[in-house]
């Protein structure tokens, strides 16, 4: 059996990762606190961003599945994002503010990011 970290209590530990590596990141939707699905938004500040989901999988490890690739335009994040709370109002969205683009997850990453 694995111990689970709280959603919570990850997010934030990020949004002060973020912070303490001079980029801005805040809690844009608060999701349940133990249990609730993780977001991460990226924007570039040129229109465009990415979109990250956290999840667990079977073995109990940690892992940041690409949703939308870097480039994609803010409205269409925004669009993706109002589905997933629509399907489920409990999830968090983490916004990110780094023209370079970095997510700052220490995740191993499914999908491309570059």
């Amino acid at each position: 059996m694995f111990m689970r970290l709280k959603s919570e209590l990850y997010v934030q530990a990020l949004v002060r990762r973020v912070n303490g590596a001079l980029a801005a990141a805040y809690v844009a939707k608060r999701g349940d606190t133990d249990a609730g699905v993780i977001f991460v938004r990226v924007n570039r500040l040129d229109g465009t961003g990415g979109l990250l989901s956290l999840f667990t999988n079977m073995d109990g490890e940690r892992l940041a599945r690409v949703v939308l690739e870097p480039g994609t335009a803010e409205p269409d994040i925004d669009a993706h994002l109002s589905r997933e709370l629509s399907r489920d109002p409990d999830i968090w969205v983490i916004d990110i503010e780094d023209v370079a683009g970095r997510h700052f997850l220490d995740e191993k990453l499914d999908g491309n990011w570059s």
